[in-house]
């Protein structure tokens, strides 16, 4: 049952992320700059990235992530969080995702 205002969050299961699923989502650099970030600070509510985009691009951003098995998203109480998914990538394709953040910017 989804909680408040939020609809439940889907997420790929590590076998149907493809390699052009992580690489679309690590194209554009407001969504490596959250991978960063997570990387950095673990785990953060969504409004606390302080960003420069609009609330409505970075749910957008968010949403990549999550379709490219990055991120996964859960509630606790009235925040959506997000958790990186690095670790089960590495399984699948190793060094991939910090190979991608070493070279980019």
């Amino acid at each position: 049952m989804p909680l408040g205002r939020w609809t439940g969050v889907s997420h790929p299961e590590l076998d149907e992320i493809t390699v052009d699923d992580v690489l679309h989502a690590l194209a554009d650099p407001i969504r490596r700059a959250i991978i960063r970030l997570l990387q950095a600070e673990g785990d953060r509510p969504c409004g606390t990235f302080g960003l420069p985009v609009a609330a409505s691009t970075l749910s957008f951003h968010f949403r990549a992530l999550r379709k490219g098995g990055l991120i996964r998203q859960y509630d606790e109480g009235r925040q959506r969080m997000n958790t990186l998914r690095i670790a089960e990538l590495d399984t699948r394709f190793p060094g991939l995702v910090a190979a991608v953040l070493s070279s980019a910017d």
